[in-house]
């Protein structure tokens, strides 16, 4: 991954509680380390946790996006990418809590909106060739059974019908929240904003 100051913490939006004092370089550098030796300050962390697990998607296209432009194919346009990266700093934000229904009023149970936005991002494993911008929650979601409306950003592969990844992941996405959340789910709206090219073994739809 290409270093400088547009795929940096502060241009991120990132403030320094976020990543529990860590920046997005040193979680590069600990991803390249296979996260050996154990950083227990880095494992600890949600929003370590959070960031880590998205930057590990973005990789796993990386290689194949740099193997484009050696080809003579065009570049990825680096909008997208930004889009990538500065919802990876959106998904380490805690941001609001949302509430679990409790059976005892003493209980205080909830999921964070970073985790949350955890979820959808991770929602773009089980679609080949999908990666995950933007994401928003619309919603009074700090209201247990409020209505919420989830709107995603994706860039998908050239040459797949794109109604049928948009149904594919709008799917995963609601199976993962359906599971893990309480909300009250109202839609999930899904806006292709990027189609590219994908070499070969990149995956087809179901």
């Amino acid at each position: 991954m290409t270093r400088d100051d547009s795929t940096g913490a502060n241009a991120l939006g990132f403030e320094p509680e976020d990543l529990d004092g860590h920046t997005m370089d040193e979680l590069s550098d600990y991803l390249d380390a296979g996260r050996q030796p154990a950083d227990p300050s880095i494992d600890a962390s949600p929003g370590c946790r959070i960031a880590l697990d998205a930057l590990e998607r973005l990789r796993r296209l990386g290689p194949a996006l740099l193997d484009q432009d050696t080809a003579g194919e065009p570049q990825p346009d680096d909008n997208w990418v930004r889009s990538i990266l500065d919802g990876i700093a959106r998904d380490a934000r805690a941001g609001r809590r949302i509430p679990f229904p409790v059976a005892e009023p003493d209980d205080d149970l909830g999921i964070t909106e970073g985790a949350v936005r955890g979820l959808i991002r991770a929602a773009g494993d089980g679609v080949p060739g999908v990666l995950i911008g933007r994401c928003r929650l619309d919603g009074e979601v700090a209201t247990p059974g409020a209505p919420v409306r989830i709107e995603v950003e994706a860039s998908v592969p050239y040459g797949l019908p794109i109604s049928r990844l948009a149904e594919r992941l709008r799917d995963e996405i609601g199976e993962r929240l359906r599971t893990h959340t309480e909300l009250n789910l109202t839609g999930i709206d899904i806006v292709v904003h990027d189609v590219r090219d994908l070499p070969s073994g990149g995956g087809s739809a179901r």
